[in-house]
């Protein structure tokens, strides 16, 4: 008896741009697995930040260990260009200016 397979989503996103490819796995798929299988799909830029071994399962950081499940969004993710207390206090001030 096979397994179902499974549909992951790949999700990248810059400022200049959004890439979200679904793919068809093996159950039981590993986040390295399912990195692997995607390479030639999502292309060199996005290979190169998963590389780094930033990479969350809906938001949530996972190894390459972790085990995908049907509809997974599996995101790329990039360094933070801002400390995010640091641009909520500058929106703050900016607020309160205007005021």
């Amino acid at each position: 008896m096979s397994a179902t397979p499974i549909t992951v989503t790949f999700v990248y996103a810059t400022r200049e741009r959004q890439v979200l490819r679904e793919m068809a796995l093996p159950a039981g798929a590993t986040v390295a697995e399912a990195i692997a299988s995607a390479e030639a799909a999502l292309g060199p830029d996005v290979m190169s930040v998963a590389d780094k071994g930033d990479v969350g399962v809906w938001g949530r950081r996972v190894g390459p260990e972790g085990i995908l499940r049907d509809g997974d969004r599996l995101e790329f993710l990039r360094p933070l260009t801002a400390d995010p207390m640091d641009a909520r206090r500058r929106r703050e001030a900016v607020r309160r200016r205007n005021e």
